[in-house]
C-alpha cells in the first residue's frame, strides 16, 4: 500500500523564536502586576461608593496595554507573526504607544498608521519607542492603509477587527476578573454597575462575557459620546451603524460601528456630550490629583448619571469605571483652554455643576 510521505516543515527556528517570544510577554505580564482599584465616596452619592480602576497606571499609559499584549499573543499563537517581521496597526494613539513598546520588546519593527488629528504627545511617545508614524488626513481609512502595509509583508494586528477575540474573557487576569477580585472584601463585592468606554469594543466584550460566565448580577454599561456609532447599534442592534456626530474625545466614539462591537451583554448605553466629557475630565484631576484623558471624563459623566437614576429609585451599591489613560497626553488638546475655545467648548460651566452634584456643595 502506497503511503504519502508528510514532511516536517523546517521550522524550528522559528519555533523556537515564537516560545521565546511568549516567555518575554509571560515574564512583562509577571513584572507589570495589576492596576490600582481606587475608591471615592462622594457626599452627592451616599450609599454610593465609585471605583477607578487605574489603568493609567501601566507601563505604556493606558488601557490599551492589556488589549496590547492581547494582540501580539493572539499573533503568535496563531503563527501569524515571525522573527523580524514589521507590526502594522490602525489607532488613534493609545493602543499604538502600547503595540510600539510591546514591539520594541520583540525587537520588531512597528508602524501606526493613525489620524493627523492625533494628539502631538501620542506620536511624540511611538516614536521614542522606537516605532513609525504614518499619519492620514481627514477621509483616509487607517484601517484600509494599515492593510496595503501588512500586504506587503508586515503582520496588521488588526485591534478593531480582533480586540474581542484576542481577550480571554473567561479569565486569564483579564480586566473583568481582576476587578471582581479587588472587590472581594469590599462591602459590595457585586456591583450594581461597572461602566467603560468603547474603542474597539474589546474592553466591553470582555466584561460583559464575564459576568454572564460568573453569573453575577452585575450590570454593564458603555459610556459614549453623544450620537457615537455603538450608541446608534446598540439601540437597533445594527452591526453597520455609523456615528450621528464626530467627537473630541479620543479612543471611543468610533464613526462607525467596529467588528468588535457585542451589543447583546451590555444593558445600558450613556450618551455623554463632550463638553461634559471635557468637564469630567478636569474634575477628575481635582478629586484624585492627577490628570486623566478625555474617555476618563465620559466614564466619570455616565457613572454619575447612573448613580442618579439609582439615587431616585432608593437603591445603594456600587459603581466601576475606567481611568483609561494619562492626562498629559492632551495636554495640547483636551487640558489647552485655547484649543478648546477654537473648537467651541467651554467646560467652565459644565465642569461647576458637576462638582456640585458629586461633592453636594
Amino acid at each position: 500500500m502506497n503511503m504519502n510521505t508528510i514532511t516536517p516543515r523546517p521550522d524550528c527556528a522559528a519555533r523556537a523564536w515564537v516560545h521565546g517570544a511568549l516567555a518575554l510577554l509571560e515574564q512583562e505580564a509577571t513584572r507589570s502586576a495589576d492596576t490600582h482599584l481606587l475608591r471615592l465616596d462622594f457626599p452627592g452619592f451616599p450609599g454610593i461608593p465609585f471605583y477607578f480602576k487605574d489603568e493609567s497606571v501601566h507601563p505604556t499609559g493606558s488601557l490599551k496595554h492589556r488589549l496590547a499584549r492581547s494582540l501580539y499573543l493572539y499573533a503568535l499563537c496563531n503563527g501569524r507573526l515571525r522573527p523580524g517581521q514589521a507590526v502594522v496597526d490602525a489607532s488613534s494613539g493609545s493602543t499604538a504607544i502600547s503595540e510600539a513598546w510591546f514591539a520594541r520588546l520583540l525587537g520588531l519593527p512597528f508602524v501606526a498608521v493613525m489620524p493627523a488629528c492625533t494628539a502631538p504627545a501620542k506620536i511624540e511617545a511611538v516614536l521614542a519607542l522606537g516605532g513609525r508614524c504614518e499619519l492620514t488626513e481627514a477621509g483616509i481609512c487607517t484601517q484600509a492603509r494599515a492593510r496595503e502595509i501588512a500586504d506587503e509583508g508586515a503582520c496588521f494586528l488588526d485591534q478593531f477587527g480582533l480586540a474581542e477575540r484576542a481577550t480571554d474573557w473567561r479569565g486569564n487576569n483579564n480586566i473583568a476578573e481582576s476587578i471582581i477580585e479587588q472587590l472581594a472584601r469590599e462591602p459590595h463585592p457585586q456591583p450594581a454597575w461597572i461602566v467603560c468606554g468603547a474603542g474597539t469594543g474589546g474592553t466591553s466584550a470582555t466584561i460583559g462575557r464575564y459576568l454572564r460566565y460568573r453569573g453575577l448580577p452585575t450590570r454593564l454599561c458603555v459610556a459614549e459620546p453623544a450620537g457615537g456609532s455603538f450608541a446608534v447599534g446598540w439601540r437597533d442592534r445594527d452591526p453597520r451603524a455609523v456615528a450621528s456626530r464626530a467627537t473630541l474625545v479620543e479612543g471611543i466614539g468610533r464613526p462607525k460601528a467596529e467588528p468588535g462591537f457585542v451589543f447583546d451583554v451590555v444593558d445600558a448605553v450613556v450618551e455623554i456630550e463632550d463638553v461634559d466629557s471635557i468637564a469630567a475630565m478636569r474634575l477628575l484631576e481635582s478629586v484624585l490629583g492627577r490628570r486623566y484623558g478625555g474617555s476618563s471624563g465620559t466614564n466619570l459623566a455616565a457613572c454619575m448619571h447612573l448613580a442618579q437614576a439609582m439615587q431616585a429609585h432608593g437603591e445603594t451599591g456600587s459603581i466601576i469605571t475606567l481611568l483609561c489613560d494619562r492626562g498629559e497626553r492632551y495636554a495640547e488638546t483636551l487640558f489647552d483652554d485655547a484649543w478648546l475655545a477654537a473648537h467651541g467648548i467651554d467646560p467652565v460651566r459644565s465642569q461647576a455643576q458637576l462638582s456640585s452634584r458629586l461633592l453636594a456643595t
